[in-house]
């Protein structure tokens, strides 16, 4: 049997290293990797029959959907997007689906969207809360705050000035102008000395500059800093999730007000320490007793909650390889 790994499509301007990061979940299972496989092109795919762990966000690209005969699916940690839905449940996507059901699914959402269907499906969480083998000893452990992109789905300028079409309707909806409220609104929970000594993470690095190779090299990297951190502030969850794995300290800032965003993380949110951000006045709550801001004193246990679906998924993984 041949082995393939999800690689991505970039788009104009950037790409998403934590798509990478979940392929490398992806990848301790596999005894070898025969060929990258494009998410987005899995339709096209002709060779020799191969397994393929089909995690992550599904699709992009609804127009080539179902995936290719000849790729072996073993579905865990399933998402398929509100946005996406429609078109990937046609009546041949349902019975690509139930073909082979059950389907594992990494949030609550998908699960319900496809049970809706009439398609088995269950809720997995993320299998990069299986990136425990990334994880290093206490002792390795050192100072060092990382915060990764907190408040990303807040207006900024590479999604402000997208194109020509998007900056002209982002001029007219009012966007255009808010480009100082992510700053404004994190320095209400994250004081001026950690904002000042802490390393800022962008996983979302410009596009047609690396090779796939450094891609995932550059998620390997990631992983290693955020083991050995002291405590990480994200927004993302393949930031946030690793973490959870590693052992590392991480609070995760949640300032999404879109049913797109917020449908990925059903199921998910309650894994962790968590900032949950007023997107319009930047009024916060926690739910692991922040009093103030987070300085460079702030200690926070993980929540501890994610070990039974880690647990489960490696035996279900393990099992289908």
């Amino acid at each position: 049997m041949k082995y393939g790994l999800l690689t991505y499509d970039e788009n104009k301007n950037f790409f998403n290293v934590g798509d990478n990061i979940q392929s490398l979940a992806a990848k301790q299972y596999l005894p070898k990797v025969d060929m990258l496989l494009n998410r987005e092109r899995l339709g096209d795919y002709k060779g020799d029959p191969i397994k393929l762990i089909m995690n992550g966000w599904f699709t992009h690209n609804i127009h080539n959907w179902v995936p290719s005969e000849n790729i072996d699916p073993v579905f865990v940690s399933f998402h398929m997007n509100n946005t996406a839905a429609p078109a990937m449940l046609s009546e041949k996507g349902i019975a690509y689906l139930k073909k082979h059901e059950p389907i594992g699914c990494r949030d609550q959402f998908t699960a319900d969207t496809l049970k809706s269907k009439g398609i088995d499906a269950y809720f997995t969480g993320c299998l990069t809360l299986t990136l425990d083998s990334y994880k290093v000893d206490d002792s390795e452990r050192g100072d060092d705050i990382y915060i990764v992109d907190p408040l990303y789905s807040y207006p900024r300028a590479e999604k402000v000035f997208y194109n020509t079409k998007i900056t002209i309707k982002n001029i007219l909806n009012g966007s255009a102008f808010k480009l100082g409220k992510k700053d404004t609104h994190v320095k209400k929970f994250i004081s001026k000395e950690v904002l000042d000594t802490a390393t800022f993470i962008n996983q979302e690095p410009p596009s047609n500059t690396y090779t796939d190779e450094e891609k995932f090299a550059m998620a390997e990297d990631l992983l290693s800093k955020y083991a050995k951190a002291k405590l990480v502030i994200t927004s993302r969850i393949h930031c946030a999730l690793p973490c959870l794995a590693m052992g590392t300290p991480v609070i995760f800032v949640n300032g999404f007000d879109s049913f797109v965003d917020s449908c990925r993380f059903d199921g998910i949110l309650e894994l962790f320490n968590r900032i949950d951000i007023d997107s319009k006045t930047g009024a916060y709550t926690s739910n692991f007793g922040l009093e103030g801001k987070i300085t460079n004193d702030t200690i926070v246990k993980n929540l501890e909650k994610h070990h039974d679906l880690a647990n489960a998924l490696k035996e279900k993984v393990t099992s289908k390889i």
